[in-house]
């Protein structure tokens, strides 16, 4: 054990748990990603407590309980102050999967739990007292800005493939360096990879990119090449993330998730439509891909009609009438938010004079206009939405004596978009005026 470090409790609720549990006669103890923050000083989010006491015991102390993950040892506490996991100490058996243990064995030895952790830096317990015991020198760990597994790496990884991406966030989110050992185990290791669900993936880039270094994270991964042994292969070239060192460093300075990804695939200059597909693959919501492809897109469309033609990449300005034609119909059609996304992107985004290619053309073309009036341009369109718009699919039926149909989406859209233009009032009779002249 290392020196005793003392650390305050602040969860009033955990403190409860531990001190029933220990006025019971067991041991427990404060253990995993809580006690690595609290000795870091920083937010505690997730709770875990570890203890002696089988699951029927740790059932017996408290009135309010849900058994929760009996296989694994797991049993729920419910208090006024919250809920909180309480596992009985462990060890487990081989892993299934290269995920998850086939079997798990109570034992009464802390250590021994804390042996089957990843990182030392998530294998410190804290006892109700504030008394941290650290068997892995995690403390020291972190002292040196290093991140290192518990025993083996190379074990480790093979147990869990998923902690070899745990291991790129760990790094980038607290600032670590790998260890060497580790770092090789991991490289070794990463074919593993392919035995890992997308959605566990997917999580653990998100977290990635909402952490304080998603460049750090983007270039560990490329390091790695973790991304070349997903289970689903995508159609992406993260190679491309290479050429783009600055406007990588720039990520950081967007808060919004959305924001983040939406720079990240843009550089990668890939279509929207094949960003999609990617995206799809990695199991994203369905509103969180239409939101990051709807900016990718936007920006598409205004690229390929301002810088896609030969005298437009001549001209280092483009005519600014036809470019806020193109920017308030893109608006519309691709929604107000994915215009105002792309405007904070590029108000981050450095326009990297080096860079050659299709993005590079429209940083150095339409993006300074875009960012000059962009914004204006936005505050004239009256309506964004068919929603918004002063008549309906009905109205335009009833006025016209036809049956409703796939006509009265295409006529509404194009009366939207006139009225973006500024080419139609935002008026009831004179859209209708105008869908009469247009039969």
């Amino acid at each position: 054990m290392s020196d005793v470090v003392k650390i305050k409790v602040i969860d009033r609720g955990a403190s409860l748990v531990l001190s029933k549990l220990t006025e019971a006669g067991y041991e427990a103890y404060l253990v995993g990603g809580c006690v690595r923050d609290a000795v870091l000083g920083r937010p505690i989010k997730d709770i875990d407590i570890a203890t002696s006491a089988l699951p029927e015991q740790v059932m017996s102390c408290f009135p309010r309980t849900a058994p929760t993950g009996l296989q694994h040892g797991t049993v729920t506490v419910i208090l006024a102050q919250g809920t909180y996991e309480v596992t009985t100490f462990r060890k487990e058996t081989e892993y299934e999967g290269f995920r998850r243990p086939a079997s798990v064995e109570y034992i009464s030895d802390l250590t021994e739990d804390l042996k089957r952790r990843d990182f030392t830096m998530n294998a410190m317990a804290m006892d109700a007292a504030g008394v941290v015991l650290d068997p892995f020198a995690g403390q020291k760990d972190l002292v040196d800005g290093m991140l290192r597994c518990v025993g083996a790496a190379e074990e480790r990884f093979g147990e869990d493939a998923l902690r070899m991406l745990r291991c790129v966030r760990f790094a980038s989110t607290y600032g670590l360096e790998v260890e060497s050992s580790t770092w090789q185990a991991l490289l070794a290791q990463a074919p593993l990879l392919r035995h890992i669900a997308m959605e566990r993936v997917r999580s653990e880039l998100q977290r990635m990119v909402e952490g304080p270094a998603p460049a750090r994270a983007v270039r560990l991964l490329l390091a790695s090449r973790l991304t070349a042994y997903l289970k689903k292969q995508l159609p992406l070239p993260f190679e491309r993330w290479l050429a783009w060192d600055d406007a990588l460093d720039a990520v950081s300075a967007l808060e919004g998730q959305h924001d983040r990804w939406v720079m990240l695939l843009m550089l990668l200059e890939m279509p929207a439509d094949t960003v999609r597909t990617a995206l799809q693959e990695l199991t994203f919501s369905r509103a969180d891909c239409e939101a990051v492809v709807a900016v990718l897109a936007l920006r598409e469309a205004v690229a390929a009609q301002l810088t896609g033609g030969a005298a437009q990449e001549a001209a280092l300005v483009p005519d600014p009438a036809p470019l806020e034609r193109v920017w308030k119909l893109g608006a519309v059609r691709r929604g107000e938010a994915a215009a105002r996304a792309l405007l904070r992107l590029l108000r981050v985004l450095p326009q990297c004079p080096e860079q050659r290619g299709e993005l590079a053309r429209f940083l150095q073309t339409a993006a300074p206009e875009l960012l000059r009036r962009g914004e204006d341009w936005l505050k004239e369109v009256p309506c964004f939405s068919l929603k918004e718009l002063a008549i309906s699919g009905t109205d335009l039926a009833e006025e016209l004596g036809r049956q409703p149909g796939p006509w009265t989406g295409i006529l509404l859209q194009q009366l939207l978009e006139r009225t973006a233009l500024g080419e139609l009032p935002n008026e009831r009779e004179s859209l209708l005026l105008a869908a009469r002249a247009a039969k």
